[in-house]
């Protein structure tokens, strides 16, 4: 049985780190992990048997902005539903923002569109690190 937990102290940044280099994000130490979510104030941790299998956080203003960042589910895991509960518990939480950003993962757009999430026409943005830069930026 998956267990959900909302806005948690994160404590086990290994269990963490193996969820992100499961999907290929081989950048995230724990100390960058840890900086992330202690500066994220959504928070939301997937376990199974007492283990991290997904996560994923968000930072708002709590009125009129919010963006969501990292929803990651460990490879062992995916397609079971866990991303959409985790989507499903950070949306909740942010029910009353006025407008709620995300930037998708390349190939990810339509399980985002089929959860409720919409492309903006006005969106911009800035990427310091060339790859990503040429991957999401027009």
């Amino acid at each position: 049985m998956f267990e959900i937990q909302e806005d948690v102290f994160v404590e086990d940044l290994e269990e963490m780190k193996e969820v992100y280099q499961s999907v290929g994000w081989m950048k995230h130490t724990n100390d960058v992990i840890r900086q992330v979510f202690d500066a994220s104030n959504i928070k939301v941790i997937v376990k199974f048997n007492n283990r991290i299998v997904g996560f994923g956080r968000a930072i708002s203003d709590g009125i009129f902005n919010a963006a969501i960042y990292d929803i990651v589910v460990h490879k062992e895991f995916q397609n079971k539903g866990i991303a959409k509960q985790i989507l499903s518990h950070i949306l909740e939480q942010l029910k009353d923002v006025s407008c709620v950003h995300m930037i998708s993962t390349t190939g990810n757009e339509e399980f985002y569109r089929k959860l409720g999430l919409r492309k903006v026409k006005t969106g911009m943005a800035r990427y310091l690190n060339i790859d990503l830069h040429n991957e999401y930026l027009e």
